[in-house]
């Protein structure tokens, strides 16, 4: 059976950055059935920017927010697989086609997510991320989903849903500010069905936190919450610093 997918690509002042990012969809071996740009409050040219590739449609969100702009993309989409990439992402060429793949083979499968690759970072950061990936990754999946059931590793800008499990849970809660909210959904979904990660699912996407705050502070910021949205329910961080560059 066929899948009817929608990429929903949120953008807040993401000019720079987006044209790239559709255009690397709109390039897959499995092109999407519908794209998406949520304009999220921008004051730069991000909406005339998606306007002008062909197959794109912009809707307009003029409540600044990043959980804010993925509920508008979940309301709006017509697909019955939604995936979220990040304005700064750019999809490798069987990326979508490979999602599609673990979803057909796995009806059960209710979520998926991958991990990100830096197209930007220096080689520091970049084997720092690699190694992250194949081993405390894994650690800390098999201890959080396997051993503590309380949730999942579930990366914000890049993952798949199916639509019936993110109307199951309620889509996005959007009282989160920014931090936490991969974690938020990842969590919610994990206590209805299956939800998996998988490394062949990986994008790339742009290191501009790390290089704006230091590797340091930025591990810190995810570990606090994480930690804090799996065990309280709720991030810890309820702001955030834009690194837009």
């Amino acid at each position: 059976m066929a899948l009817v997918i929608s990429v929903i690509v949120c953008a807040h002042n993401e000019a720079q950055h987006v044209a790239a990012c559709l255009h690397s969809l709109l390039a897959q071996s499995r092109i999407p059935d519908e794209l998406l740009v949520i304009n999220n409050a921008s004051t730069d040219s991000t909406r005339a920017v998606a306007a002008e590739i062909p197959r794109v449609r912009v809707v307009d969100e003029p409540r600044k927010g990043l959980v804010v702009a993925r509920e508008t993309g979940r309301q709006a989409a017509t697909g019955d697989v939604l995936v979220y990439v990040d304005a700064d992402c750019r999809a490798p060429l069987m990326w979508l086609e490979r999602i599609e793949r673990h979803l057909l083979d796995d009806p059960s499968l209710i979520a998926l997510s991958g991990p990100y690759r830096f197209y930007d970072w220096d080689w520091w950061g970049r084997l720092l991320i690699r190694a992250y990936d194949y081993t405390l990754a894994p650690a800390t999946q098999l201890l959080v989903k396997y051993v503590l059931r309380i949730g999942t590793i579930f990366y914000g800008g890049n993952f798949a849903v199916r639509r019936e499990a993110l109307e199951r849970i309620g889509g996005f809660d959007t009282t989160i500010e920014f931090h936490g909210e991969d974690t938020n959904v990842g969590r919610r979904l994990f206590a209805t069905g299956r939800v998996a990660l998988f490394h062949d699912c990986y994008l790339y996407t742009s290191a501009r936190r790390y290089i704006a705050m230091g590797k340091g502070a930025v591990f810190r910021l995810y570990v606090r919450n994480f930690t804090s949205e799996l065990l309280r329910g709720r991030p810890k961080d309820t702001t955030h610093i834009d690194v837009r560059i």
